[in-house]
């Protein structure tokens, strides 16, 4: 007889198949983002699916190509192929093997005009030998996202938008909606130097799953949860009557 666990377990996955998402066995693993992965529906990244990442600045847009590297690093894994397809690219390639993506493992491809970046974005998504597409993106409107989510659902391949200072921010079919900022690094007993990259995750959007709040630190190749730093207990000291 089946446990209350086990039901419950069994109804959720119910549900998702009727809102239309389906988890094959080569997604069913989690891919080690912490307790972000967890808003996800069946608390895994849905690799199957397309992501848009919102920058507001280059700054932003550094920080959140940085956060890329640590995403494809987890669904690389130290192989497979991945393009990364823009017109003026934002990512200086050899800084990605931080987090341990081999950069002769990504092809960069260089196009003239953004409308190009969209066309070269939903043919790439189409080839299931590849493991992600990165396109940097200003605008994209419903209709260009779904025909990009339509692609991806066939192929299993990852698709990864990053729209910088984009003048409209509306509905897309995309499988989330990202928002990364930088945080300011901490070196062990107050060292010099430069610590790990450290980012503020946010999810604004997430398809039958949870958005939310999170801090994350790049550490031995995989993201790592910040906690809170310990607040020491302070004890208050009477004043003696002088006299």
């Amino acid at each position: 007889m089946a446990n209350k666990s086990d039901i419950v377990n069994r109804l959720k996955q119910d549900l998702l198949r009727w809102q239309g998402v389906t988890l094959s066995e080569s997604h069913a693993k989690q891919i080690g983002l912490g307790p972000v992965e967890a808003a996800f529906p069946g608390a895994v990244f849905p690799s199957f699916g397309v992501h848009e990442f919102i920058s507001r600045s280059r700054e932003e847009s550094a920080t959140t190509s940085g956060f890329m590297g640590g995403l494809l690093s987890r669904l690389m894994s130290g192989e497979g192929v991945c393009l990364w397809i823009s017109t003026s690219r934002l990512l200086f390639p050899p800084s990605i093997r931080a987090f341990g993506v081999v950069p002769d493992r990504v092809i960069f491809v260089d196009v003239a005009r953004e409308r190009d970046v969209l066309w070269a974005t939903e043919e790439a998504l189409k080839c299931s030998g590849l493991i992600a597409v990165v396109a940097e993106l200003q605008e994209m409107d419903f209709v260009q996202s779904r025909r990009l989510q339509l692609a991806v659902e066939k192929s299993r391949v990852t698709g990864l938008i990053l729209r910088c200072n984009p003048r409209t921010v509306g509905s897309t079919a995309c499988a989330a909606r990202w928002h990364i900022r930088s945080l300011p690094s901490v070196m062990a007993d107050e060292l010099p130097g430069v610590g790990f990259p450290r980012w503020e995750v946010e999810l604004l959007k997430v398809r039958n799953g949870n958005p939310g709040q999170w801090q994350l630190e790049w550490s031995e190749g995989r993201f790592v949860p910040i906690l809170p730093a310990r607040q020491t207990d302070r004890k208050t000291i009477p004043m003696r009557k002088i006299g």
